[in-house]
């Protein structure tokens, strides 16, 4: 197959693999409460099937970064699809815990479709229409998970749970044949061998780091469990650190990854990611609380849900304008922008949260500075790896804000708990906590416009020669 013919073709079936894949991150938080009934189960359990997908993905997104940069971007693309048709089927048909925790797993292998998408882009388009195409491939995931919230509270109330995940397997589906039949090959590859030990290293860090993020509340930060659990985290990230510098092949380029605008970049989008995710989780919380208890609004969860999908509407509005503001004053400047809007958002929703309209500015003012702002990030990295590293880089930046919205869930679901009040036989969370969850996603939002203001002011960017000194045939 030739070069992609139609750029905006190319950009509108990438995108919606994006928000295909990201419906996963929340469609299944609404049928969180009914799951231990449908699958006679613990509550704790039922909880795995959300840990299960994030623990898939986070292995995942390097791995499948490093094996399309060696094997073809869109042939990894198609894989990540048909696991998350797989996935949603096993899901589907699953009538215990155990078969459906596999089936998110495999769900959770398809989160590396939309730093893939990028890198197709990047392979594909003329320069000009980059950033534009890169702000609106980063802004759907936003946009997934924002619409994945009022699907999922629609189809559990009106109709049977299994269709949630059959609706998902078609779309994926449908992704699948749109990228096989619309989209090209890219011909950037590097070849070589994958680094199967570095990537063993990695899985088994990841897998101990964020089970003690995700499961340290539950089971005791203090446990014998989450203590063994750090310490294994930290010894095996050293393993795998070492491995990758002394590593001809490396599964992650650490030299390269380590340049400072690439670093920082990461560190910001980690920051900024746990920072998005404050908003869904608080307002959550807020739309459905008793009217009684003074603060909350009383709502169902489909009001709820459908309260927050214009903040996604918004992220993906805010491409053009993320775009129009990289070329003009840069990524870095739309990056610090973006944080500061979120900032913003988070700060008017800490003082006024008593009604639906000013819920529903907050959560539009934070998806327009989380689509401003993650709109820059992929220009930002690409403009400082080469060409054959596209996709390992965006993989490791997917897996950053991974960590970072790891993070958030856990603090956030520590602050719940810790300040609760009584309203008849209910134990809700109390104002004093969405305001400090509120409160928080700011801090996290101007922790990022700090660390954003330390990338270097024009960016670097990788010129051909260097691109072409990447090692493509050495062994390890």
């Amino acid at each position: 197959m030739g070069p992609t013919s139609s750029p905006k073709l190319l950009v509108a079936v990438l995108a919606l693999t994006g928000i295909t894949v990201s419906l996963q991150q929340t469609v299944v938080i609404p049928l969180l409460p009914a799951l231990p009934r449908l699958l006679d189960t613990s509550a704790a359990d039922a909880s795995w099937a959300v840990t299960a997908t994030l623990l898939a993905g986070a292995v995942a997104a390097p791995v499948v970064g490093r094996l399309a940069d060696m094997w073809g971007k869109r042939r990894l693309l198609l894989i990540c699809l048909a696991a998350l048709v797989a996935g949603s089927a096993v899901t589907a048909l699953s009538s215990s815990l155990a078969p459906l925790l596999v089936g998110r797993a495999l769900q959770g292998l398809a989160t590396g479709v939309v730093p893939l998408g990028i890198s197709l882009m990047r392979d594909h388009l003329p320069k000009p229409r980059l950033a534009s195409a890169t702000a609106m491939m980063s802004a759907s995931l936003g946009v997934g998970a924002s619409l994945g919230l009022p699907l999922s509270a629609l189809l559990v109330q009106y109709a049977n749970w299994r269709l949630l995940f059959w609706v998902s397997a078609g779309l994926a589906a449908l992704a699948a044949l749109l990228v096989s039949t619309l989209v090209a090959e890219s011909r950037q590859r590097t070849g070589g061998r994958f680094d199967a030990l570095g990537a063993a290293l990695l899985a088994a860090a990841l897998v101990c780091l964020l089970l003690t993020i995700s499961k340290g509340g539950l089971w005791g930060w203090t446990s014998l469990t989450v203590v063994l659990l750090t310490g294994s985290a930290v010894v095996l990230l050293v393993a795998f650190g070492t491995r990758e510098l002394h590593a001809r092949q490396p599964l992650i380029d650490l030299r390269a990854n380590r340049a400072r605008q690439v670093a920082l970049t990461n560190a910001s989008s980690a920051v900024f990611a746990g920072s998005m995710l404050m908003s869904p989780l608080a307002f959550t919380q807020l739309l459905q609380m008793p009217v009684d208890t003074g603060y909350g609004l009383g709502q169902t969860i489909i009001i709820a849900g459908l309260l927050q999908a214009p903040g996604g509407l918004c992220m993906m509005a805010m491409s053009p304008l993320s775009a129009r503001i990289t070329r003009t004053a840069g990524p870095r400047r739309t990056l610090m922008v973006g944080t500061l809007v979120v900032a913003a958002g988070y700060g008017f929703a800490a003082l006024a949260h008593s009604h639906l309209w000013q819920v529903l500015l907050c959560t539009m003012v934070v998806g327009a500075g989380i689509g401003l702002g993650y709109g820059a990030v992929p220009s930002l990295i690409m403009a400082a790896v080469p060409v054959a590293q596209t996709a390992a880089a965006n993989g490791l930046n997917n897996l950053c804000r991974a960590l970072g919205t790891s993070t958030a869930s856990a603090v956030t679901g520590l602050l719940l708990v810790a300040s609760t009040t009584s309203v008849g036989t209910l134990t809700v969370p109390s104002e004093t906590a969405i305001v400090a969850i509120l409160l928080l996603g700011a801090g996290a939002a101007l922790i990022a416009l700090l660390i954003s203001a330390f990338i270097p002011r024009h960016a670097v960017e990788q010129s051909p020669a260097v691109a072409a000194t990447t090692p493509a045939t050495t062994s390890t």
